[in-house]
C-alpha cells in the first residue's frame, strides 16, 4: 500500500476571469496585439514590485499567478498572429495575375 501525501488546497483565480475587464486588442502597424488594460497591467506591476519586498498574502499570489498565465497566453497568441501576418502578406487585385502568364526558361548551360 503506498501513502498519499495530503494535497494542500490552493487558491487560484482562472485566467479567464479577467477577459472582460483587463483585456485590450492593440495594433502595431499591420500587427494586431493583445495586452493588459492600463488597469490591470498597473496592478499586475504593483504585485511583482510587493513580492520583490515581502511575501505576498494567498489572495495577492493567487492573483499574481492568474495574471502571470495570461500573460504567457498573450505571448503565445500574440506570437501565432504575428507570424499569419508576417507568413501572409496583405491581398490586393495585383497580387495574383487573373490570368495564367506565359514562362520563359532562361537557363544557360554550364561549360565543364
Amino acid at each position: 500500500m503506498t501513502d498519499f501525501k495530503a494535497i494542500e488546497p490552493k487558491l487560484m483565480i482562472e485566467p479567464t476571469h479577467w477577459l472582460a475587464q483587463g483585456i485590450q486588442l492593440d495594433s502595431e502597424g499591420r500587427l494586431p496585439l493583445f495586452r493588459f488594460t492600463e488597469t490591470l497591467q498597473t496592478r499586475s506591476d504593483e504585485l511583482i514590485a510587493l513580492s520583490k519586498s515581502r511575501e505576498l498574502s494567498a489572495e495577492e499570489q493567487a492573483e499574481l499567478e492568474s495574471l502571470s498565465q495570461l500573460s504567457e497566453i498573450f505571448t503565445y497568441a500574440n506570437s501565432l498572429l504575428a507570424a499569419s501576418i508576417l507568413w501572409s502578406p496583405p491581398h490586393s487585385e495585383n497580387s495574383l495575375p487573373s490570368e495564367p502568364q506565359p514562362v520563359a526558361s532562361t537557363a544557360t548551360p554550364q561549360n565543364l
